[in-house]
């Protein structure tokens, strides 16, 4: 079997964040949103990956080659996005007829991954929302088989929401009602959709069984990806007690704080990652997200998500700030 990521996107809903930095490399309880990804395929025995990049995709190379030296990866190149179904469609030739496991580069849920692995059917992810109309959704039948599946639903007939995570076991069938749908001109929002080709292979006699997942995590924009911040940093604990070697310096658990940061005179948490090698002195700070190698002084944040490489003085506010940025509040902006 062999895993296919998509980390094409260019995380619009994430910017000023994305400009600098892929969306599966945004950092999320002391890791990043594809480490995430990765460290569950590795649970399940998965050694062969497949990952679709685009919009600076030479950073998820890197990212991926340094972390995970020993994975078996292959990197296919989506110049133009035109859609999952126009993503999945390129990594043809890698995957043959294996079976694979997508899991969309901004998807975290929680599921018995091993048992999806070892069913003997083809699986979609699935969890019940409220609002399914800016899902996939799939209906389900009487048998407990999936029965149909449609791309945002203006008038949803189930509240099923695909979540992004996708076992296929029939790879040629796949790959056949992709590019029928390509050929066919067949879009959803005007793009060639993994959707639009999983209804095909339903409407073929392709059998899918639906697997709940107990959690999915919403990384797309700065609010959800900062609950689901304190979710996983409370799931995985935290790198950090109140026992610590910080000067001065008070930490409520959970939190998380990479190498080399310096911080004096602070209090950190809860629910607050800092990148590696960032200095923090006279600092309240709870659920926020910091990057690396940041500078933050005389500074009290709440629900802020700060890049990496920013400098930020004096102000005391909810922030959303990019990489490569300083603001000093005594004295005016720049970046």
């Amino acid at each position: 079997m062999k895993a296919i990521i998509p980390v094409a996107g260019a995380g619009t809903k994430l910017r000023p964040h994305t400009y600098t930095q892929p969306k599966a490399l945004i950092p999320l309880a002391g890791k990043t949103i594809l480490s995430i990804i990765i460290d569950q395929l590795q649970e399940a025995r998965i050694t062969d990956f497949v990952f679709i990049i685009g919009y600076l995709g030479e950073k998820i190379q890197d990212y991926v080659k340094e972390k995970y030296p020993n994975l078996n990866c292959h990197f296919v190149q989506q110049n133009e996005r035109h859609g999952t179904g126009h993503a999945i469609n390129l990594t043809k030739e890698i995957v043959g007829d294996d079976e694979v496991l997508i899991v969309l580069g901004d998807t975290i849920a929680e599921y018995d991954i091993k048992e999806v692995v070892n069913t003997p059917h083809s699986m979609l992810g699935v969890k019940k929302v409220d609002d399914p109309r800016n899902f996939g959704v799939a209906e389900i039948d009487e048998d407990g088989f999936i029965s149909r599946v449609v791309e945002k639903p203006a008038i949803p007939k189930s509240n099923m929401a695909l979540v992004g995570v996708y076992k296929i076991k029939e790879t040629g069938f796949l790959f056949s009602c992709i590019q029928k749908i390509i050929d066919a001109d067949i879009k959803s929002y005007d793009e060639f959709n993994l959707t639009d080709a999983l209804e095909c292979m339903i409407q073929n006699g392709v059998k899918f069984q639906p697997f709940k997942v107990q959690n999915w995590f919403d990384c797309g924009k700065k609010e959800t990806l900062l609950e689901s911040n304190a979710t996983l940093l409370k799931k995985f604990g935290g790198n950090v007690t109140e026992k610590h070697a910080f000067e001065n310096t008070i930490i409520i658990p959970p939190v998380s704080i990479g190498e080399g940061c310096d911080i004096k005179n602070s209090v950190i948490g809860p629910n607050v990652a800092i990148g590696e090698n960032s200095r923090l002195n006279h600092a309240i700070i709870k659920d926020s997200i910091i990057g690396s190698y940041s500078n933050l002084y005389e500074i009290v944040l709440n629900t802020s998500l700060i890049g990496s490489d920013a400098e930020v003085r004096g102000v005391s506010r909810s922030l959303n700030i990019g990489d490569n940025t300083a603001i000093d509040l005594g004295g005016g902006a720049k970046s």
